[in-house]
């Protein structure tokens, strides 16, 4: 068995309550209600079914995609007043439901499921809904609304209220603004929420089955086995974990809660102060959701709504992800130099090859799931296999005190052969094989996954998957009043009206949006709103490529939350480091400064996305990149062989900028500059001695 990591009781971190309070302070999803005894196995089960029901939906059911969209959203908003509170000190009372939310929660599914019995009906009627379907649409829009202020928060929620508010000045009446928001597939049931129902929700739950296997605990392990032991190999422990443990959470804060509660007090131990052991952290974990080749499964929605292969997208975002966890780690290396830190002791840290041998089942589901959508598998098929055999890894481990036997390991084994046996022949008999040993996993009570964790991790995906779905249902919204008054046209007329033509302003302009818009926002849903509101922008008004305005607006959604004000992932950072949450913010949006300056690059220049080159400028590009970060992480750090002064500090930059603009006179001058640089300050240590 691994060995977990020793971590001294006297350094000062937060507790797991204190980490849970400053959650529910700043973050809404964590903010949910409590429940005991038999209330939370009622709510668990309710969960649970509502996981099981999704899979349904998604593999045997043949619905129409307005009774889809319209179930799935009723239901999670029944949910959503069900575990969230009307104010975060409500949640504190034990079992207790108010009876306003009850009205609510009924409300809730009576307007959202009169239209899924109604449908062809109302569908039929046109733009001829009657007054009682106008107040039912209104109850419906009210109550998604209100399940958005508590399950997402306020900002997105102020957006689409202005959305809204626009549609009616606009001279569109009560009754337009109701049909084309809650009764056609361009609003509330719109893209957002059927991408949400079909695709998203099955990642969720992949996702949810992955964590069970201890898949994070194993990337820390492989991260501290490879750079543990280095000068200040705490913080790059955090920084290759984090990006490993990101990529596939597909949530900031709760990679951050759950990576940093091992490597921020490692961190502290080894002499990092907390604001920055904190934002180490919290801007890796940030990161992790635009690393290939999951991105928080927005590499899947990206490859779908943009209509190119998933290859082509993990292929694109490639560069600049391995760029920006590059300025992080060369930040965190030239800190460490800078005072002095040394490694953890070699001795306590794990051998890699033998946590490869021991523990490199875990990551089957991640290969076969990439794997079979680059094969061109349908996203629902590869998810639902990926399931299977996140399931099937989740047999392997057995309960405490139970000796292996030669049935444990033919388990799992008949579960994964029979799996892959099907994939490869699309022979339905091998999933069966595979579900009926599973079952029988499940109920045996030898396996760590029994039929009790199996329910578990069921109603976890349920519960996340709540707060990404309200997100798309309000972003339908958006959605539905831009498509209804032609505001996205106004709004790229108006963006490129104000910069003149200028590309630099109008991305300017729009990563301001950006950043509003994905404040609180979950990973994919985030990116739903991006792709539906700000690239467009970029896309009609300023003519530039698709894939590379995608990635910019991605890009500047994520890391809202690292930027103050609402730096979540930063302040759950600041939680577990006992630090202060503003300073650690600022802090992490230093470390994450690649993220703001290589999206304008390959706005700039689509190069660097391996757009419209050939083989010598994409050698070019890299060399030059990895060389302009080291330059700007030296600058920020204010040291790189020995410490800079400010002047110098600045050159460092500006020459760092230079190489990373794809530029061939640009790429010489910087590395000129760079290779002096380097000359004189290695040459000046010497000089003094002598």
């Amino acid at each position: 068995e691994l060995k977990p990591l020793d971590i001294p009781e006297d350094i000062s971190t937060g507790t797991a309550a204190d980490v849970e309070e400053i959650m529910k302070k700043y973050d809404q999803e964590s903010n949910t209600r409590t429940f005991d005894g038999v209330f939370a196995l009622v709510v668990k089960g309710i969960l649970t079914a509502f996981s099981l029901y999704l899979v349904y939906m998604n593999t045997f059911a043949v619905w129409d995609s307005r009774i889809r969209r319209a179930s799935f959203l009723g239901l999670t908003l029944m949910l959503a007043f069900l575990l969230y509170p009307a104010r975060k000190h409500l949640g504190n009372k034990v079992n207790r439901i108010p009876w306003y939310d009850l009205i609510l929660m009924a409300l809730a599914g009576f307007a959202y499921f009169y239209f899924v019995f109604n449908y062809k009906t109302i569908v039929n009627h046109g733009t001829r809904i009657s007054q009682f379907e106008i107040i039912l649409g209104v109850i419906g829009i009210l109550v998604l609304m209100e399940g958005c202020r508590r399950v997402v928060g306020i900002p997105i929620l102020v957006v689409s209220s202005c959305f809204i508010i626009y549609a009616f000045t606009a001279g569109k009446t009560l009754k337009q603004v109701v049909y084309n928001l809650f009764y056609t597939t361009t609003g509330v049931i719109g893209v957002p929420i059927g991408v949400c129902c079909s695709t998203i929700v099955l990642f969720m739950l992949f996702g949810a089955f992955l964590e069970a296997t201890g898949i994070s605990d194993f990337f820390i392990q492989c991260a501290n086995a490879i750079a543990g032991a280095s000068v200040g190999g705490p913080a790059k422990v955090s920084v290759i974990s984090s990006a490993l443990c990101g990529m596939v959470s597909g949530s900031s804060v709760g990679n951050t809660v759950t990576t940093g509660s091992i490597t921020i007090p490692l961190m502290k131990r080894t002499g990092y102060s907390g604001e920055f052991a904190g934002a180490v952290e919290a801007a890796s974990s940030t990161g992790g959701q635009i690393m290939p080749p999951i991105m928080g499964a927005a590499a899947f929605l990206m490859a779908e709504m943009m209509g190119v292969s998933y290859g082509t997208v993990v292929g694109k975002a490639v560069l600049p992800a391995v760029l920006y966890f590059t300025g992080i780690f060369l930040m965190v290396h030239f800190e460490a130099k800078k005072l002095g830190l040394k490694g953890l002791n070699k001795e306590e840290l794990p051998k890699l090859v033998p946590l490869l041998v021991q523990k490199g089942y875990l990551l089957i589901p991640l290969v076969v799931l990439v794997g079979l959508i680059i094969s061109g598998s349908t996203m629902s098929k590869a998810a639902i296999f990926a399931i299977l055999y996140a399931v099937s890894v989740n047999m392997v481990e057995l309960k405490e005190g139970k000796t292996r036997g030669v049935y444990d390991i033919a388990l799992p084994a008949i579960s994964l052969i029979a799996l892959t046996y099907s994939v490869f022949s699309g022979n339905q008999m091998g999933q069966l094989v595979s579900l009926i040993a599973i079952l029988i996993s499940l109920v045996d009570g030898r396996h760590v996954m029994d039929y009790r964790k199996f329910a578990e991790t069921l109603a976890n995906a349920g519960k996340n998957t709540l707060s990404v779905a309200v997100a798309c249902g309000v972003a339908g919204i958006i959605a539905g009043v831009v498509t209804m008054t032609g505001l996205g046209q106004i709004f790229i007329t108006a963006i490129v009206s104000v910069a003149g033509g200028n590309l630099l302003i109008a991305l300017l302009l729009t990563m301001l949006t950006c950043i509003v818009l994905g404040m609180g926002v979950p990973t994919t849903a985030n990116y739903i709103i991006m792709a539906t509101t700000c690239a467009p922008i970029l896309i009609t008004g300023m003519h530039l490529n698709t894939i590379a305005a995608n990635m910019f607006v991605f890009y500047f959604g994520i890391v809202a939350d690292i930027t103050p004000p609402v730096a979540l992932a930063a302040y759950a950072g600041s939680a577990i480091a006992k630090s202060n949450p503003m300073k650690t913010a600022l802090n992490a949006t230093r470390l994450a400064i690649a993220a703001f300056i290589i999206p304008y690059i390959f706005a700039l220049n689509p190069a660097m996305l391996f757009i419209d080159t050939n083989v010598f400028e994409v050698i070019m590009i890299v060399v030059t990149s990895f060389a302009g970060m080291f330059a700007i992480a030296g600058g920020l750090e204010g040291y790189m062989f020995r410490k800079l002064n400010w002047p110098v500090r600045l050159l460092c930059i500006a020459i760092g900028l230079f190489m990373i603009y794809p530029e061939t006179i640009s790429d010489v001058v910087g590395l000129a500059a760079l290779a002096l640089l380097i000359f004189w300050q290695l040459k000046k240590p010497a000089e003094a001695a002598a």
